[in-house]
């Protein structure tokens, strides 16, 4: 790209490093309910769909938040937006500490999501550092501050017994931390080199309207299914797995939160060896992987304990069939690590496809998959009310990535390989040198 002539690596690698470090802090934030929110469940007397309401309230600001986010980073930098979110999101998430209602729980935690919303100011400020053929890798390591989350499913219930089980000093503590870093980011980043050049050619930014031109694209939304499963999934896993350990086996919260760190960290950390395969084996290939290791995941994962009776010779024969916490937990660590690499191959694809609608495109498809964070959490809680199987969430999940397979793998078929013939094998994504194949689908 001719406005990253004179980039340094020592430039992209600081941007890098400052994205995601900061994007790392805010994901720690945007989490903060699946260790507190037990808490507050208890202090309040809430139902498990209620409280499935309250751990999903900051993903759904955080979500809606994602598309304006990224216009916004398109037309203004990174650094002033990235800044402004951190800002905002610790001051919600210090005034949480300061409410007692369940309503006003609910207000406080639309604004802590604000936190969530960073993820679209991040991609569209990160992606402008590099080069198509390094944005996949790129892209990847800035997806790593998903580890926010294992951060807060080891450290939050340390901080809660440190604070002599004060909740509330934990947000505090969260809160103060989060402002720190809006601070360092904004002294030790730049503006990024497009925004940058267009400033200096005195360029007007594009309308909203013609930011959101791709979105009648139905690949976009196809894109939005598949980060509905590989990011909206994992977020609602790691918010519901600290409950769901308490419920179905009976661990105390220390001990829930270790394993469900045991679960996000590789959902987190992986997620730059997925982009890193993106670039060399295609983001089409590693969608295959993902969504075919995550079928086989939650179909084991979905059986629930029954207890079954057989005719022996002696007489009746009573057992059980269910998953043993080690098998369970072995399984979710597989699941998170396809699912980091799915993140990292989702976000692959848009910067080829879209390399002018980065934000826009790339908001889009992180506020569908943040809605998947916010739907499935209140489903889980609610079919743990209505029909009391554990198990039933993984049963929702199978049953979302083999839709997300069937429409991908069908496209693939159909479209690509009656379109253009030499993309056939799903290792490649095309050279666009128009929007012709986007729009076809």
């Amino acid at each position: 790209m001719k406005d990253l002539e004179g980039v340094t690596s020592g430039q992209q690698t600081r941007a890098l490093a400052l994205s995601t470090i900061a994007f790392t802090t805010c994901f720690a934030v945007w989490t903060i309910f699946s260790i507190i929110g037990i808490r507050i469940k208890a202090d309040l007397g809430l139902s498990d769909t209620q409280f499935g309401l309250l751990i999903a309230t900051p993903v759904l600001t955080g979500s809606l938040s994602r598309l304006i986010l990224g216009i916004w980073t398109d037309q203004y930098g990174g650094r002033v937006v990235y800044t402004a979110v951190m800002v905002f999101a610790a001051i919600a998430t210090w005034l949480l500490s300061t409410v007692e209602t369940y309503p006003m729980f609910l207000l406080a935690a639309l604004g802590v999501g604000l936190a969530g919303g960073s993820f679209a100011v991040g991609i569209a400020y990160t992606s402008k550092w590099y080069p198509a053929e390094r944005q996949g890798t790129a892209l990847g390591i800035f997806g790593m501050g998903n580890v926010g989350s294992a951060f807060t499913a080891f450290v939050a219930p340390l901080l809660l017994i440190a604070m002599g089980d004060r909740w509330q000093s934990v947000a505090q503590v969260y809160s103060i931390g989060l402002l720190v870093m809006a601070a360092i980011f904004f002294f030790g980043s730049q503006q990024d080199p497009v925004t940058a050049a267009r400033k200096s050619r005195q360029e007007k930014h594009r309308s909203i309207l013609a930011q959101l031109a791709p979105l009648r694209h139905l690949q976009v939304w196809r894109f939005s299914l598949y980060y509905f499963f590989v990011f909206g999934a994992f977020v609602a896993l790691a918010l519901w797995l600290p409950r769901y350990y308490v419920g179905a086996y009976g661990l105390d919260l220390a001990t829930a939160g270790m394993l469900t760190m045991m679960y996000a960290l590789p959902a987190s950390i992986f997620r730059a060896l997925g982009g890193w395969f993106s670039d060399k084996f295609g983001a089409r290939a590693v969608m295959y992987w993902t969504f075919i290791a995550s079928i086989l995941c939650t179909f084991v994962l979905s059986y629930p304990a029954t207890d079954y009776t057989v005719a022996g010779i002696t007489g009746p024969i009573d057992f059980s069939i269910s998953i043993g916490l080690v098998p369970f937990v072995i399984l979710t660590i597989i699941l998170g690590f396809f699912m980091s690499l799915g993140k990292a191959a989702v976000y692959k694809h848009i910067p080829v496809f879209y390399p002018d609608h980065v934000g826009s495109v790339g908001g889009v498809v992180g506020m569908i998959g943040g809605l998947g964070g916010f739907v499935l959490p209140i489903t889980f809680g609610m079919m743990n009310d209505m029909i009391g199987v554990w198990t039933a969430c993984f049963m929702l999940l199978f049953a979302l990535v083999a839709v997300a397979l069937t429409w991908m793998h069908i496209t693939i078929l159909i479209t690509d390989r009656k379109e253009t013939p030499s993309l056939g094998d799903p290792k490649f994504l095309p050279e666009l040198a128009s929007g012709k194949r986007a729009q076809s689908e």
